[in-house]
């Protein structure tokens, strides 16, 4: 089984209107990509894998719609971000799992986890404090975590940089997911992008917590940056805690796929160490539902 464990909500149930369509030029230093899209095409990309997390962002408190590119982007949900991701899920079950989203400032955060648990069957969390514009160990945002480890729903966080001019850098390090691993021990969590730039930063963090686990989306198209964190996965010897994601709309699943069976093509030639290929394929076919308790 392959499962990605990465991927947004699309904005659109049918097709994307021509006046609407959105390109974004800064996510890949290789290529651009469309920044909102269908349905049909979400469904389209994911057709290699057997099964996908698909969620929102809660941009700012009391707004429950997510856009590539900050808050109030018009290609934005037109609707409610988790119900939206709730319907979705709901037509396709066999094929998608819904995370929800929350602003922990929004004074209705707690009540919307509770109704998205509960009433639309959201299984895990998704937070990016750079995205959110909040600090990671606020009062509020430490509420949102303790909720989540009672009632066994996993948090992606988005960890490392972006190019969102709206998101603060240092609201998303991946030394912050070590103190909110301390605190809430039993609490699953996935650091997406292994931290990217901070990959070392990252796999120190996955290796001191039993339930930190990182996701390689968004890595292979910049190759030594990709290279050089799944070399450090493989000296700390934390390979086995690697799940695989895409980040669509950025990359495809399929993408990802061949970007991680040739991770070791940018060292061909030389004498650098490889990422075992073996370890790759047990990336690929992980069974993150499992680790992450959703199965």
């Amino acid at each position: 089984m392959i499962i990605d464990i990465h991927t947004h909500t699309p904005q659109y149930r049918g097709e994307v209107p021509a006046d609407k369509r959105t390109v974004n030029k800064s996510w890949r230093p290789d290529t651009d990509r469309n920044s909102n899209f269908s349905w049909a095409e979400y469904r389209e990309s994911q057709s290699t894998v057997d099964k996908s997390i698909v969620f929102g962002i809660a941009w700012e408190p009391g707004e429950r719609v997510g856009g590539s590119n900050g808050p109030r982007d018009h290609g934005d949900v037109a609707d409610k971000a988790n119900d939206f991701t709730a319907r979705f899920v709901h037509a396709y079950p066999d094929e998608l799992i819904g995370f929800m989203c929350v602003h922990p400032y929004d004074v209705e955060a707690m009540d919307e986890m509770e109704r998205s648990r509960v009433d639309l069957g959201l299984r895990g969390v998704k937070l990016g404090a750079n995205y959110q514009a909040y600090d990671p160990l606020d009062r509020r945002a430490l509420a949102v975590y303790q909720y989540a480890e009672r009632h066994g729903l996993p948090i992606l966080f988005h960890t490392g940089t972006s190019a969102v001019k709206s998101a603060p850098i240092p609201a998303a390090h991946p030394l912050t997911i070590d103190e909110i691993a301390s605190r809430y021990p039993e609490l699953r969590i996935v650091m997406a992008h292994m931290g990217h730039p901070w990959t070392a930063d990252a796999t120190v963090v996955v290796r001191k917590h039993a339930n930190v686990y990182t996701d390689i989306s968004g890595l292979f198209y910049r190759p030594f940056t990709h290279y050089e964190a799944l070399i450090r996965a493989t000296e700390w010897n934390i390979l086995d805690k690697v799940l695989f994601g895409s980040d669509y709309p950025v990359t495809t699943p399929a993408e990802t796929m061949a970007g991680l069976r040739g991770v070791n093509d940018i060292v061909e030639g030389t004498r650098m160490p490889r990422v075992p290929l073996d370890k790759i394929e047990e990336i690929i076919h992980r069974d993150s539902l499992a680790l992450l308790g959703i199965d």
